[in-house]
């Protein structure tokens, strides 16, 4: 039986991730495991499922009927596998989490190590990446996302937290250029903006009772924060970065505070997971560490 449901699970997942390879890393195992356990699936079933060339694998028509009743099976195992675990005590199995990258490993992954140190029976597994990730594509359990959240039927979210922005530039910068006093002073300076896909995160601050996104001249669009700290560091030009992150540079006097937390709009964080009408223990606990410790963390 286990065989038989491996089998399954492996064909379905071939066919949600369009190949072996990735459903292979998906379910932890080999692309020569995943490909031999479909064949084993059809010559138990006696019908090919996949049509095979070099190049690209589709469905037969008998594979396509057979999926469709496969994935309500697994499902309706989910759910009773999941009716059961919600009432658990003890969180067990892997954890798949999404975060972006400096975040998750200045404000996550401290808090997911503890938790796994205080459940031996989890088994947590965290990607860093600021690409916005497909759950339920890539089977992420968790992922955690910084900014306005577009909606979505398939998807919950619960706030984590609010990270303070401020803008901070090297103390030569500002000696060569002056330092702007207000929002529309900001107009004109050079920047070094977080860009990615070809859309550049908006810079907004706080002018009188209303908002304004200073008109600046980019010297450099990067998608990695740490980099942007550098390049301001190196004098360049303005950075808008995390206060967690701006506070370090400001310390060792890398980086001056040219507008605070007061002036600079701040991003929510949201934990976010695939709808379910059961959440998993090993999900409700990870929120819920998340929810309590991560506002210490970037409140600092």
């Amino acid at each position: 039986m286990d065989d038989k449901l491996t089998g399954i699970a492996a064909f379905v997942q071939a066919v949600d991730s369009g190949s072996f390879a990735v459903a292979a890393e998906r379910m932890s195992l080999t692309r020569s495991a995943v490909a031999k356990s479909v064949a084993r699936l059809e010559r138990r079933l006696g019908a090919r499922l996949f049509h095979r060339t070099t190049r690209r694998q589709s469905l037969t028509e008998d594979g396509q009927a057979y999926y469709e009743r496969c994935v309500r099976a697994l499902a309706e195992l989910d759910a009773a596998e999941a009716a059961l675990d919600s009432g658990r005590r003890e969180p067990r199995g892997r954890l798949r989490v999404s975060a972006p990258v400096l975040f998750g490993r200045h404000c996550v992954a401290p808090v997911l190590m503890r938790l796994a140190q205080q459940h031996p029976e989890l088994q947590v597994e965290i990607t860093f990446s600021d690409r916005v990730a497909d759950l339920l594509e890539e089977g992420i359990d968790l992922a955690v996302r910084i900014g306005p959240l577009p909606d979505s039927a398939n998807l919950v979210a619960r706030r984590l937290g609010t990270q303070r922005m401020g803008i901070g530039a090297s103390p030569a910068y500002l000696a060569q250029r002056g330092r702007p006093e207000n929002a529309e002073a900001l107009d004109g300076h050079a920047c070094i903006v977080y860009g990615r896909a070809g859309q550049d995160l908006r810079w907004k601050v706080r002018d009188g009772d209303g908002v304004r996104e200073p008109r600046m001249d980019v010297r450099l669009r990067m998608d990695d924060l740490q980099a942007i700290a550098d390049a301001a560091i190196a004098g360049v030009g303005l950075a808008w970065l995390p206060c967690w992150m701006l506070s370090r540079h400001l310390a060792s006097g890398e980086l001056e505070c040219v507008m605070g937390h007061e002036l600079v709009f701040p991003n929510d964080v949201h934990a976010v997971w695939p709808q379910s009408r059961y959440l998993p223990s090993k999900t409700r606990v990870a929120i819920d560490a998340m929810v309590e410790e991560i506002p210490k963390i970037i409140g600092k």
